[in-house]
């Protein structure tokens, strides 16, 4: 009986491990959608009020384009002092990521845009 409870009671503590284990496992997706990654760097001249105005029109304009899925547009950190901003967005798949550049609310939203803008990079990325 006691060796009976003891193997009982060693099943027990490695599977209660075993499930803790797989709970607290670093899980991560790789999903198939695009992003696109633009840092800034802005005249010297262009206003706060102008910043703010491309960075909200960002929004605006991924509210009009079909496929983006995500937008972000707060940076938090932006190393070095090349780039004083970024934002990014999320494309649902290739075809989206593709449509936007002739988008006419991407077009709009530039002319405001390259107006303020000094030089920026930009990073398209998938899995």
């Amino acid at each position: 009986m006691k060796t009976r409870n003891l193997i009982l009671s060693v099943c027990g503590a490695v599977l209660l491990f075993g499930a803790g284990v797989l709970v607290g496992a670093n899980r991560f997706a790789k999903p198939s959608t695009i992003l696109h990654i633009v840092t800034v760097r802005f005249k010297a001249e262009a206003t706060a009020t102008q910043k703010a105005d491309v960075l909200k029109g960002v929004e605006k304009m991924a509210a009009e384009i079909p496929g983006v899925k995500s937008v972000w547009t707060k940076g938090i950190k932006v190393q070095g002092d090349r780039y004083n901003a970024a934002f990014v967005m999320e494309f649902e798949n290739q075809k989206a990521f593709e449509a936007y550049a002739d988008h006419a609310a991407h077009k709009a939203w530039e002319t405001g845009y390259l107006e303020i803008r000094d030089q920026s990079t930009t990073h398209d990325i998938t899995n």
